[in-house]
């Protein structure tokens, strides 16, 4: 704590306090606004206000400190001063303006530059690349070709390190064309001008643009930054071979360089030559790591990918999400809670959100709501925050495993509410067939003018259609269409198709898909028929089974639909034919399946599969289920 007198009014009259190193030592001592009230009470009370080497000394000290009251008090001294001329040299001004363009307010830097060239003090090459470097931060285009303006009336425009700054400006604003033409002007480049215009090339997707500027770009002044840029942006482009040529041909290689060719070939599904690479480069760090176990994972070859992770000399968060999703990707739900709960035992592997979005899709897939209840706990627990995709993943969990009222309570408690939230709870009313609740959620967005986007409505229609509200999906398409000026995918037409197929219009529906004005693919047509079959429309139904088989040669569902549409219309025969079709093309029926989980286990039953141990217990009970039919014999198709 900081001590100050009110009995010494100079420091004339108090010996201790007309030395200014105690001040200077109590410096260190500054960190809240208390702190920096009673030094400037010390500065005033002992007359060091007034002294340009001590105010210098804590506008230095205090405008690089992370703590925000002290950097406030520099920029006060600074403005304050009344100083001699000395004092107008840029350097001080710099090193404030620094602590604002850097730091969390970037538009205080802006102010802070004004005010400097207000007070006569023209700017430096270092005050105006400070003030580019906030404009950049806030995205303040105007702002920034104004500064440009004022170089282009100075000395110091030609200066190479102003130069990269405007171009780097320009970039980070997303303005290639004002940057390109400060480029072509520049009577010298170096290696930066040239990596800044290729990365700007590559972040707004002109690969073709970067190529021509690495080609034009002297050897001489390549270095490593310029082939790794390259070689990113050919592997990114899918050209694996010419990205082969270009690592070839790198004079020197660092681990970013092995790294991007492994990840090239992992992304063009060549996990072998990606395991060439991992096997002879001179080292590894946890990116290649991850990027082979996600190749394998990929790949199919999950346990290939596992001996890699159990391999590691040691791992990060990064490599358990990337193994857990690989267990995802193939199937294995148990195995990639099982890495989740061994995060939870490990001090140095704390689950982070990618980990807790994937272990709560996990649950939504097991249908296990006591393990998701567990990790809400969790996340409670650990004070994560479900304002983001949190609050996305849980009301997603919460509802796949039946628990609607729960999803509800997590989506009210959501403060900041994004249109995620909002689509994964009408996705979730949805599922529990709450058509009304849905569509009224959805007016709800439309009051509090939440822009939907394609996945609302996707879920309003859903809704509208499991719920028989022919009215409201209409409404809800036309107010797409027409209100929000979104052309609708093929996915709404299908909600469309099967709200209109499901209400028994199968006509409408049938006219509404020769009015589409893109092609239907066989989901559509798939959708119609299997209503046909509901409402008894077995004519309709043939002509539309007919025209899938001939779209899609392969679906088994396809088959199965029109078998059981001729087999409604007592056409034995052409049963016959469809079942001895699909024996001939060695097209099979994928078996039905049911999950049922008792006491924390989850219990799979495949069609014709007896091979869990109390099959014959639940076929029994069953039967007394069916009573008075309890010999019904199950699933000819």
């Amino acid at each position: 704590m900081l001590l100050c007198s009110s009995s010494c009014s100079s420091s004339s009259s108090c010996q201790p306090w007309s030395s200014p190193a105690p001040t200077l030592i109590l410096l260190q001592s500054c960190r809240t606004l208390s702190d920096v009230a009673q030094l400037h009470s010390r500065l005033i009370t002992t007359g060091f206000i007034r002294s340009p080497s001590i105010t210098t000394n804590i506008i230095l000290s205090f405008s690089s400190s992370p703590h925000p009251p002290l950097v406030q008090f520099a920029r006060f001294l600074l403005v304050s001063r009344r100083s001699p001329s000395s004092w107008d040299d840029p350097f001080l001004w710099n090193a404030v303006i620094k602590s604002h363009s850097h730091g969390l307010d970037p538009r205080q830097a802006l102010a802070l530059f004004c005010l400097m060239l207000e007070s006569g003090v023209f700017g430096d090459k270092f005050s105006f690349s400070l003030a580019l470097k906030a404009c950049s931060r806030v995205g303040d285009v105007r702002v920034g070709k104004q500064i440009h303006g004022l170089l282009s009336k100075t000395d110091i425009r030609s200066n190479l390190y102003l130069e990269n700054g405007l171009i780097g400006f320009y970039l980070r604003c997303g303005d290639y064309s004002s940057a390109y033409r400060v480029f072509v002007r520049m009577p010298h480049m170096d290696s930066v001008t040239y990596n800044s215009m290729i990365d700007g090339c590559v972040k707004c997707g002109m690969v073709d643009s970067a190529r021509a500027l690495f080609d034009s770009m002297p050897p001489e002044k390549r270095n490593l930054i310029t082939w790794n840029s390259i070689l990113s942006v050919c592997s990114q482009s899918g050209g694996l071979e010419h990205a082969w040529e270009l690592f070839g041909e790198m004079p020197e290689r660092d681990l970013i360089s092995w790294n991007t060719m492994i990840d090239a070939c992992v992304k063009a599904g060549k996990v072998n030559e990606a395991r060439v690479l991992f096997d002879v480069m001179p080292e590894r760090d946890l990116i290649s790591w991850a990027s082979m176990i996600d190749g394998y994972a990929k790949a199919c070859k999950i346990d290939i990918a596992r001996s890699l992770f159990d391999k590691m000399p040691q791992r990060d968060v990064v490599a358990c999400n990337t193994m857990m999703a690989g267990y995802v990707q193939n199937g294995l739900h148990e195995e990639a809670l099982d890495i989740f709960h061994c995060m939870q035992n490990d001090i140095l592997l704390s689950p982070d959100i990618t980990t807790l979005s994937i272990a709560l899709s996990v649950v939504a897939q097991l249908v296990c709501l006591d393990k998701g209840l567990a990790i809400h706990q969790y996340m409670e627990q650990k004070s994560f925050s479900i304002n983001g995709k949190l609050g996305v993943s849980l009301i997603d969990m919460y509802s796949k495993c039946g628990s609607i009222e729960k999803a509800m309570l997590v989506f009210d408690s959501i403060r900041d509410k994004e249109v995620h939230h909002w689509n994964a709870m009408i996705g979730g009313m949805a599922i529990h067939g709450l058509g009304e609740l849905a569509f009224n959620l959805f007016m709800e967005m439309e009051r509090l003018s939440v822009e939907p986007d394609d996945i609302t409505f996707i879920g309003v229609l859903n809704a509208c259609s499991h719920s028989g509200l022919v009215k409201e999906g209409l409404i809800v398409f036309e107010i797409m269409r027409r209100f929000h000026k979104l052309y609708p995918r093929l996915q709404h037409y299908g909600c469309v198709v099967d709200i209109l197929s499901r209400a028994g219009h199968l006509g409408e529906a049938f006219k509404f898909i020769e009015a589409m004005p893109i092609e239907p693919n066989e989901v559509i047509w798939r959708t119609l028929l299997s209503n046909s079959k509901i409402h008894e429309n077995p004519e309709i139904g043939k002509v539309i089974a007919e025209h899938l088989i001939q779209l899609d040669s392969r679906s088994s569902s396809s088959y199965i639909l029109l078998s059981n549409t001729y087999a409604s219309l007592n056409l034995w025969g052409s049963v016959s034919r469809i079942r001895m079709e699909m024996k001939e093309k060695n097209i099979k029926k994928i078996p039905g399946c049911s999950w049922i989980e008792l006491e924390g286990t989850l219990h799979e039953f495949f069609a014709y599969d007896e091979s869990h141990p109390q099959v014959s217990d639940a076929c029994t009970m069953l039967g007394r289920m069916l009573i008075p039919n309890p010999e019904v014999a199950f699933g000819t198709y």
